[in-house]
């Protein structure tokens, strides 16, 4: 027995013959995306107005009492933006303004419990203690909507990596 994989563009439904390119688009961000980064094929066709639809927009942080110690990011055109230089040049004051640093790598001292329900099941490089593995078992629905919400992977037990990794029965 064998398998056929048929792909078809998420935007128009088009069915992509074995010799079509087909065009992976990210969306990383979009008022209706909820969990995160999603991936959509395309023709080519079906992308190439894209970068003549592009915006010129300016990406800002707020960070004021609002936002509760956690910063507002807003989109907004690059002329709205500009417009609010009133004494110099936007152009200018971007290129003299106070560079931000980075936030600083955190210590190896600061090391994550995944083994507690508020980390169980991100993903990470080390080693699946039983403890969070039982967690991740025992409170799934929890631990996806956590992840979900982080906009990170979800947990699917049926998935053969993560019925390894997380401890969930095999089916045959």
């Amino acid at each position: 027995m064998g398998k056929k994989t048929i792909h078809v563009s998420d935007f128009s439904g088009t069915l992509l013959g074995a010799d079509d390119e087909a065009v992976r688009v990210v969306v990383l961000e979009h008022p209706d995306l909820v969990a995160g980064p999603v991936q959509l094929d395309a023709t080519p066709v079906e992308v190439e107005s894209i970068d003549d639809a592009a915006l010129d927009v300016a990406v800002v942080e707020i960070h004021d009492r609002h936002g509760q110690g956690e910063p507002r990011r807003v989109v907004l055109t690059a002329s709205e933006f500009d417009a609010m230089a009133t004494d110099v040049p936007m152009a200018q004051l971007l290129r003299t303004a106070e560079r931000v640093r980075p936030p600083k790598a955190r210590r190896s001292a600061e090391k994550v419990d995944y083994g507690t329900i508020e980390h169980a099941g991100r993903p990470h490089r080390g080693r699946v203690t039983e403890e969070e593995a039982r967690l991740v078992r025992e409170r799934l629905d929890e631990v996806n909507k956590r992840l979900a919400d982080a906009g990170l992977r979800q947990i699917d037990p049926v998935d053969p990596e993560h019925a390894a990794r997380y401890g969930f029965p095999v089916e045959p």
